[in-house]
Order: C-alpha cells, then sequence, then structure tokens
C-alpha cells in the first residue's frame, strides 16, 4: 500500500534541464541570480540522501585520518528524513559514528532539564538513540541553567567547539522568517552564542514542538551567525513549498539582518538543498525564460503571461509585442506569432476555469467547462482533515453544491482534540455541572466525572499530556461544532461522517505514522458513496503536518481501490483545495468558483460556528489573523487577480487544481 503519494503531488512538471544542469557552463547560466550554491532535487528523499552521503564520506574520511568529526545539528522537521538515512546506513552499511562529535545548535530557554519537548530530546530519538555516538561526544546547549550563569555557559560552549577544531560539518533548516537556528529578525553577522528573546514567528514555529503557543518558552539558547558561520562546511535544508518564498529571498536576495540565514552568502563552502517545490520561486524554476530558453507548455506560458501583467500593470488583452520583448518573452512572439494570439489564448485559458457550477452544470455543453455536466446529480465527498478545514477551505463551494442538488458528504478525518483549550473544557464542564443540578438529572457517577475532569484540567502542568478522558471530551466538543457548521450549510445528519483515524491520537502534536487501518477507514466509506467527486486538503503546509497525511490517507485508499478494478473510479475526480494558509498560484489553477457577498458571509457563518477555534485556538500559527478573515482576505485576493487581468469582477473565488494521480 503506497502512504506517501502526496510526495508526487507537482503542480507543474519542470524540466529536467532546470535544476540539474548537464555541466558547469549551463549551471552558471542558470543560476545567475544565485549567490548561495543550490542543490535541487525532485523529492525530499532524494535530497536528504545524497546531504546523507555526503557526511558520511566526511565521517570515512576523518576515520581513515584517526581524527573526530565534528557535527553540528538543528532541530525541526528539516533533518528527519536525512537522520533516516544515517540511521539507515549505520545498521545496512556499517557506518560507525564512533569518532563523531555531537553539538546542537540552539535550545529552548528556560526549560525543565527534563522538558520532553527539548530540542535534545528531539535529536535522542530522532537520531542519537540508534546510532553508535558515544554518550561522552554530545554536548548540547543546556535550558535549565540559571539566567546568571548564560553568558559564562555560552562562552564555554564557544571554547568547547575551539578545543576540538571547530566545526566540521554544520546542518541547518530555516525558519519562515529566513532564520537559522534562533538567530531571529535583527541578529548580527558577529553574533556568538547567547541568550535570545524570541520573536512571534519563532515562536509559532515552535508551537509544533509544544503543545500549542502558551506554552513555548519566550527565549532560547542559540549559537550565533558568527559561529554559524565558521563551520567547514555547512548544509541548509529546505523542503516544501511553505519554505519557497523564504528560500528565494535566502539565495538570491541582498544580504540583511531581517533574515540571518542571508548571511550563508558570505560563506565559501555552503550548500543549499532543496526539493522542487521549496526552489519553486528560484528564478529557474519560477521564471525560467529569464535565464535560459523555454519549452513552452501551456502552464508556463499562463505563469509568463500573469508574470507579464503584474510588471506591466496591464491586463491581459492590453499587451502588446512590446511588453513581451521588453522583458524577455520574444520567444512566445515566435511560438504564437503575435502579442494578439498569445493574450487571447490565455485569457480564454483563464476564463474556462471560472464555473459558477462545481458539480458540472445539468444539460449543457461542458466542452469548456472544469467539470463534465453528467452524471447529474452527483454523489460528493468533502475530506476535512480537521473539523473545520472544509467550511475554511471551500464552504462557498460546498454550500454551492447542496444547494445545486448534488448529493454531498462531509467527512472529518481527525477529532480535532489537541486543538481546544482547556478553558473550553471548562466551559462544558460548567454546563454539564449546572444543567445537572437545574433538572436534577445528574447520576452519581456523572458528578464524579465532573469533578474529576475539573481537577484534571485545574492540576494540568505544562508539558503534560491530556489523559483519554480529557482528549474525548475536547473531541466532542469539535464534533458538536462541526455537525452544526454542517447542518447550517444544507447537510443532513447522516452526510456527516466523523472517520477518527487512529494516526491523530497520540494526544501530542507529533503523530504516529500514517497506517493501513487509517487507510481502511477511509477505503470503507468511498466504498459506500462511490462518489463522483472527492475534494481533499492540497494544503500541504499546514504547520503540524495533519493535512498532509490525511490527504496521503485519501489518496492511499483511492490507489487502493484502483488497484482492485474499482468500477466507481471510472467517473470520479479528485479535486484539491487550499486552507487558511496559502492559495493555488493562479497558473496551475483548473477550477475556480466566484462566491457572491451573500455567499461570503454565509461561509464566515460557518466557520464561525467552530467557537472553539476563534481568539482561543492554539494553532493558529504566525498569521495573528483569525481563520475566517485569512479565508476571506484569500477569496477577495483570488478574486481582485482574475479582475486585474481583465476577466469578471467578482466578490471573492474558490480555486481548485484537479489530482489526476
Amino acid at each position: 500500500m503506497k502512504l506517501n503519494l502526496s510526495n508526487q503531488v507537482s503542480l507543474v512538471k519542470v524540466p529536467e534541464k532546470y535544476y540539474r544542469p548537464s555541466d558547469n557552463i549551463e549551471r552558471s547560466v542558470l543560476t545567475r541570480f544565485e549567490k548561495i550554491p543550490t542543490d535541487i532535487y525532485a523529492t525530499l528523499e532524494e535530497g536528504s540522501r545524497k546531504v546523507a552521503e555526503e557526511i558520511a564520506a566526511i565521517i570515512k574520511k576523518k576515520q581513515a585520518e584517526y581524527r573526530s568529526c565534528v557535527i553540528a545539528f538543528t532541530g525541526g522537521n528539516s533533518p528527519k528524513e536525512l537522520f533516516a538515512h544515517l540511521i539507515r546506513m549505520h545498521k545496512e552499511q556499517d557506518l560507525s559514528f564512533h569518532n563523531v562529535i555531537i553539538f546542537t545548535v540552539y535550545e529552548y530557554y528556560p526549560i525543565p532539564k527534563d522538558q520532553p519537548n527539548s530540542n535534545l530530546r528531539a535529536l535522542e530519538e530522532q537520531f542519537l538513540n540508534h546510532v553508535n555516538v558515544p554518550k561522552s561526544n554530545i554536548y548540547s546547549l543546556n535550558g535549565s541553567i540559571p539566567q546568571e550563569y548564560v553568558y559564562e555557559y555560552c562562552q564555554n560552549y564557544e571554547e568547547r567547539i575551539a578545543q576540538l577544531g571547530g566545526i566540521d560539518v554544520l546542518v541547518l533548516g530555516i525558519g519562515m522568517a529566513g532564520n537559522i537556528a534562533l538567530n531571529v529578525t535583527g541578529s548580527l553577522r558577529n553574533s556568538h552564542t547567547r541568550l535570545v528573546l524570541l520573536d512571534p514567528t519563532s515562536r509559532g514555529e515552535a508551537s509544533k514542538v509544544f503543545e500549542g503557543a502558551g506554552d513555548v518558552p519566550v527565549c532560547g539558547i542559540t549559537m550565533g551567525v558568527s559561529t554559524l558561520c565558521q563551520s567547514k562546511k555547512i548544509f541548509l535544508l529546505a523542503w516544501g513549498d511553505q519554505k519557497a518564498e523564504v528560500i528565494r529571498k535566502t539565495v538570491e536576495g541582498d544580504i540583511t539582518d531581517q533574515m540571518s540565514a542571508t548571511f550563508l552568502q558570505t560563506h565559501n563552502n555552503t550548500s543549499v538543498v532543496t526539493d522542487l517545490p521549496a526552489a519553486m520561486q528560484l528564478t529557474r524554476i519560477n521564471r525560467p525564460w529569464l535565464v535560459t530558453s523555454c519549452e513552452w507548455d501551456s502552464k508556463l506560458t499562463r505563469s509568463a503571461i500573469v508574470w507579464l501583467c503584474r510588471q506591466t500593470g496591464k491586463p491581459i488583452l492590453k499587451l502588446t509585442d512590446k511588453d513581451y520583448n521588453e522583458h524577455g518573452l520574444g520567444e512566445l512572439l515566435a511560438v504564437y506569432g503575435s502579442a494578439y494570439n498569445v493574450n487571447i489564448r490565455i485569457f480564454n485559458d483563464l476564463q474556462h476555469t471560472i464555473t459558477g457550477w462545481p458539480g458540472g452544470k445539468p444539460d449543457s455543453d461542458d466542452t469548456y467547462r472544469p467539470e463534465r455536466a453528467n452524471p447529474f446529480p452527483k454523489r460528493v465527498i468533502v475530506f476535512s482533515p480537521h473539523p473545520d478545514d472544509d467550511v475554511i477551505s471551500m464552504g462557498g463551494t460546498l454550500q454551492r453544491l447542496v444547494n445545486q442538488g448534488h448529493d454531498v458528504h462531509v467527512a472529518y478525518e481527525t477529532s480535532g482534540n489537541i486543538a481546544v483549550n482547556d478553558e473550553e473544557v471548562y466551559r462544558f464542564l460548567h454546563f454539564i455541572s449546572g444543567f445537572n443540578k437545574r433538572f436534577d438529572c445528574g447520576n452519581k457517577k456523572s458528578k464524579e466525572l465532573v469533578l474529576k475532569y475539573f481537577d484534571e484540567v485545574q492540576n494540568k502542568k505544562v508539558g503534560d499530556l491530556d489523559s483519554e478522558e480529557i482528549r474525548a471530551v475536547k473531541a466532542l466538543i469539535r464534533r458538536g461544532e462541526a455537525r452544526i457548521a454542517s447542518l447550517y450549510s444544507g447537510l443532513t445528519y447522516d452526510h456527516i461522517h466523523f472517520l477518527n483515524l487512529p494516526f491523530y491520537e497520540t494526544g501530542r502534536i507529533q503523530k504516529n505514522p500514517l497506517s493501513e487501518e487509517d487507510v481502511e477507514i477511509v477505503r470503507s466509506l468511498l466504498r459506500d458513496v462511490k462518489p463522483h467527486q472527492i475534494f481533499l486538503a492540497g494544503d500541504l503546509a499546514d504547520p503540524h503536518g495533519t493535512h498532509r497525511v490525511c490527504t496521503d490517507a485519501v489518496l492511499a485508499a483511492v490507489d487502493a481501490e484502483r488497484e482492485e478494478g474499482a468500477e466507481w473510479l471510472e467517473d470520479c475526480r479528485i479535486w484539491m483545495y487550499r486552507g487558511a494558509w496559502a492559495e493555488w498560484d493562479i497558473e496551475d489553477i483548473e477550477m475556480v468558483v466566484p462566491i457572491s457577498p451573500e455567499e461570503l458571509r454565509m461561509k464566515r457563518n460557518a466557520i464561525l460556528k467552530h467557537q472553539s477555534q476563534m481568539e482561543s485556538a492554539p494553532f493558529l500559527g504566525n498569521d495573528a489573523r483569525l481563520f475566517w478573515q485569512r479565508s476571506e482576505d484569500r477569496n477577495h485576493a483570488t478574486a481582485e487577480l482574475y479582475k486585474d487581468l481583465g476577466l469578471a469582477a467578482y466578490e471573492a473565488m474558490e480555486a481548485f487544481v484537479e489530482y489526476k494521480g
């Protein structure tokens, strides 16, 4: 069973020559805008494996010279796959780490010595406990030392690195604000290991590790920019489309203390290593016509025209031959013959993505519509990773499908219980207690449970996991909200499904791997409904990773059904939506559904039914806007972009991309 099909979701087929040049001359032409050597790989797995092989070669070289190899590792998700490759090489290829000395590059502060969410604990679980690095060779920053000793402690940490001959290999990730380690905005090039105050962006990212932003320590101890840049070899790892913009600024932008990663431009042996999604904003991938001749397929042509409209401030149909020639797009004139020819081609292409009938318009010519007219009505399943992603991501389209007579089901894949704050539990326990007293209907066990849960929540400490019972209460809170929102959107009770996929039920942000048990639950629903349309999350940049796993569960279920020759799949289309964190690029959009002002108001009301996810939601991320505000802003922006390109002006739009498998 294939459990990682989301890794193969590729919206644009990037010619290999753009990211894997055949020789150094071709590479120098393609990378002329890049100020740090950047290696782009088709997948995260391939990139991680290449870095693991380079690190293994350095370790072996040091062993042959009877010398130690000093390696400093970042925390976070960036090195996880790298660790997996190194562990496999240790177990299967006899790669020994007996001569390796490990340093951690940062730690949160203050945290208890035995804090389960510490950077050292994560490094142990992901790597150190699985290889033969001697315990005496592990040096980690200490987040529990008294503040008055921090300065001296940091100096000693620097001295220990120097005594061991400096760092041979440094592995870094990159934060959404362009920070390396915890060198937040404003960090200087000559900074050393020190105590720093975490900025809101860093705290938001750290909430993935801790049980919500409120539990993240306010400070951190981190190697400084100067310390990092004294390393002999640096690998900066970046995976996924959520890192694309920050990688562009790091690799192609100016050096600035607003983004500490840009200081790596001054280091003479840094390699930026990315997968294709993380490299998508680099010029050679995103705007290849500026550095080389292109293979002009329809998507690249659309991308180029949208870019040209933005550069000139003109709508599509007003672009001239002069505009094309002055902006490096003369090739398109040669391909299409004139500006008019390419303009009308792309205008019509975008026009045909707009539809008020997301399930297809019955008894109509569907030649230029994104969805087929028949069958009608369609059986539809909207898969929602959390109990509110359906209305946040496609609430207008969901109501449109219901109102147009389709047989619409919503499947909530996880309970969403960890996203419910304790104060919500208090609120509902008070209600239960008051209800029992008011109507004299609570039995002894009910009263005992209410008191027990009150006590558990009141005595909960930072880092404590909720009991299974409290998680169940939180799941019931989210289930109730989802039901109300679904009924408001026009669904019936029997079309609301709570799948409660087991991978999610750890009580922590860190989930279990996707399993066949999860997939079989999804398959059961698919076999029951036999949908003509599936809508699923394409927002793979979800801060805590649940969207990607849920998407993998659906794709694995569909793939398994296809392997068994399920007939219903012959007439089923899969559409991907995006959620609260991003929107599809316009060159990728294949269906966009206009939303009227009244429909947008109804969508907002449906989102607001999820009261536990308003101001008190623990996973709002780095964006201060509430979920309904993000959703509306995104929908407004999509409509505004279509208007600026010269198409019809709508209040808002929800966009979709078809998954073709």
